[in-house]
């Protein structure tokens, strides 16, 4: 029997690697720009619970400390030594686990959800069938050698202009591509795909993102699903823990979140740009969703998150 040629020094000294070449990258509290479109790194020491959050499609990937979400009763970590894969944008809560001597550091990759589509086109021409999984907005899974090792290659292009100009598209097809094949990959697939009766309530979902700030008629979005309005309410739930109500009032106010938080208007114009029509009832909102006034909340993102991308 060969032996493995990856040893368990190996293994601590690519994580090492891993912890180092990112705190090199994210040296500022917060959320780091890189070089790569959407790859951020975060470095916090704070200590966060019940923190609301809502992630675009993508992959967390904690090289120190931990993170857990929290969606209707379900906990899905993600740490040391498991990654969160978002097929789905949907509202949930988090805490994190970090300290002034070991502070959390995490990659952050949105999707290109065009390379995405085109990696899962390309998966289905060479495998029997359509995707099987089901739909789900959150996954929780173990970080596998070979996302570790794509990872190390990133963050190790990204502290190389030259390395980055020539490798960066590649390592990040290549980091599409172990997400979707990875054990959440059949849930991602099916979520881009876009098919049976959970491929309405996405394509529902993408819509809702695009109109956010319009007047939302849940009737026409179940029509328009060609579902009746009490089905079109229960699959909606299932796959994102929310009412549609719910759901588009969460997305209008971690908008506002934003731009309250680079001061990009008064907080009633910002009321008013995310669709809210009473200042009041908006500020009502925030306070109850977030437990801090707008302009609290802003002084708190700035702390902790910093110059969100």
């Amino acid at each position: 029997m060969l032996p493995n040629p990856m040893k368990p020094e190996d293994e601590g000294s690519k994580r090492r690697k891993l912890v180092e070449l990112a705190g090199l990258l994210a040296p500022s509290q917060g959320y780091n720009p890189t070089a790569l479109a959407g790859v951020r790194i975060l470095r916090t020491e704070a200590v966060l619970h019940d923190v609301p959050v809502l992630y675009k499609p993508g992959a967390v990937f904690v090289l120190q400390g931990r993170k857990q979400g929290v969606l209707e009763g379900e906990v899905y970590l993600y740490d040391e030594e498991h990654y969160l894969a978002v097929s789905v944008p949907v509202p949930f809560r988090m805490e994190s686990s970090a300290s002034a001597e070991r502070p959390l550091l995490a990659v952050y990759v949105e999707f290109d959800m065009l390379l995405a589509a085109e990696i899962a086109s390309d998966l289905g021409a060479r495998q029997s069938g359509a995707a099987t999984g089901k739909v789900r907005s959150l996954i929780s899974s173990r970080m596998e050698p070979m996302i570790e090792d794509v990872v190390l290659r990133l963050l190790r292009a990204l502290s190389d202009p030259v390395e980055l100009a020539v490798l960066g598209a590649g390592i990040q097809r290549e980091l599409h591509y172990r997400v979707l094949v990875g054990p959440q990959g059949g849930a991602m697939i099916s979520a881009l795909q876009q098919q049976g009766i959970s491929g309405k309530i996405v394509r529902s979902l993408t819509r809702l993102r695009e109109t956010y700030n319009s007047e939302i008629s849940v009737a026409a979005l179940a029509r328009e699903a060609g579902m009746s309005v009490p089905s079109y309410h229960v699959h909606f739930k299932a796959l994102t823990g929310s009412s549609p109500i719910q759901y588009v009032k969460a997305m209008r106010l971690h908008e506002a979140r934003l731009m309250i938080a680079r001061q990009s208007g008064t907080i009633a114009e910002v009321a008013v740009s995310v669709g809210y029509a009473s200042a009041a009832q908006f500020s009502r909102d925030f306070k109850r969703h977030f437990r801090r006034t707008a302009s609290e909340e802003a002084k708190w993102v700035r702390q902790h998150l910093g110059e969100l991308i």
